[in-house]
């Protein structure tokens, strides 16, 4: 049985500091649920909080309907993944498996068949027999993941799991948990400082800096929208550039360097003349044709990655920016030749000029989520 987690109004203090400050979260029951961020965010904390193993200075934990915040963590019927495996080098990979289900006094015969079945699914079942030594490391990960599932436990907490891994196993490994995740249907929470693989795995992430979140949300959501030009910068490439927005006729215009043009999706409220940052991703970018309007650049260098090209671009001012075209099959731009960029306007996002607010509509926040 998987539950529903609620966390109210969370804080954690090390040495007189606010680690997480007043945090809010509900994840689904089933959910797999990522907490991303930079090193140092809290993300580790958090599900360390969670566990049982950090004491909770203020708030309120839920698994359903019942707190948690004094249950001594073998009480919580959680399984835990940790970062370095931390499975047993002594005993063989059997015994590493089956090693929860002896501390629950089980029936020795259930044991050795709840064993072969999470042996099995994790496909180390011909490993069984072997010390842990003689594994790859994406071997020994399996063994982790399927102790931790052996139990059967309502919760799934995972804190880096890959990152010990190589480039190779750590994409094959992510969607051998994805699978395992959605055939199991345990709530899931996964902390990783990677984006590419939150994105990967997860039904919804919640981004962290500095003990608060900044945005909850589908990876879809969180890209296309982000909430301010924290998120827009950690998930994903993302120029961030100075603008101008004006009103004329009811038409908002913005304009980019010596570049304008008309959006269309601003927020009521801030339809208004002022100073905005603009957030592009490389391939927001338009190579325009010649004699077209655009942002004046000049090539600094080309990069041929086979279906894109990736164009490193120079302003009048000296400044840099990446942008990403589809290659064309006659010959790359050279070092400095003039372009004109335009913007997909459908997909920039433009922020107020702190940074914090996305003015576009469309941004999706799920941080308050009615109570499970």
């Amino acid at each position: 049985m998987s539950v529903g987690i609620r966390i109210r109004n969370a804080v954690k203090i090390f040495d007189g500091k606010k680690i997480i400050d007043n945090l809010n979260l509900t994840v689904k029951a089933g959910e797999f649920f990522t907490l991303l961020g930079p090193s140092g965010c809290g993300k580790t904390t958090l599900l360390r909080m969670i566990a049982g193993f950090n004491s909770i200075e203020g708030g309120d934990f839920y698994f359903n309907d019942k707190r948690i915040n004094d249950l001594d963590p073998s009480k919580r019927n959680i399984g835990m993944v940790f970062q370095n495996y931390a499975i047993f080098p002594h005993l063989s990979v059997r015994k590493n498996v089956e090693f929860g289900l002896h501390n629950l006094k089980m029936e020795n015969a259930k044991i050795h068949d709840q064993a072969d079945s999470f042996l099995k699914l994790m496909q180390i079942d011909q490993f069984a027999s072997r010390m842990p030594e003689q594994l790859s490391g994406g071997q020994q990960q399996r063994v982790a993941i399927a102790r931790a599932l052996c139990i059967e436990p309502h919760v799934l907490l995972m804190d880096e799991p890959l990152s010990n891994l190589d480039a190779k196993l750590r994409v094959e490994m992510r969607s051998a948990i994805r699978e395992l995740q959605k055939q199991i249907g345990i709530t899931t929470i996964y902390v990783t400082h990677d984006q590419e693989e939150a994105m990967a795995v997860s039904d919804r992430i919640a981004v962290l800096n500095n003990g608060k979140i900044q945005q909850i949300g589908t990876p879809k959501a969180i890209y296309q929208r982000p909430a301010n030009t924290f998120v827009a910068s950690f998930i994903g490439r993302n120029n961030v550039m100075e603008g101008k927005l004006t009103v004329k006729d009811n038409r908002c215009l913005l304009t980019v360097l010596d570049y304008t043009v008309e959006v269309n999706n601003v927020q009521e409220k801030y339809r208004k003349n002022q100073d905005v940052l603009v957030s592009i991703r490389p391939e927001e970018f338009l190579m325009q044709p010649d004699g077209s309007d655009g942002i004046t650049a000049k090539v600094y260098d080309c990069i041929f990655l086979g279906l894109n090209t990736h164009i490193v671009i120079e302003l009048a001012d000296g400044k840099r920016f990446e942008t990403i075209q589809v290659s064309r099959i006659d010959d790359l731009l050279q070092r400095g030749n003039e372009i004109k960029l335009g913007l997909d306007i459908n997909k920039i996002n433009i922020f107020t000029p702190d940074g914090e607010t996305n003015i576009l509509n469309g941004v999706k926040n799920d941080n308050e989520l009615p109570e499970a």
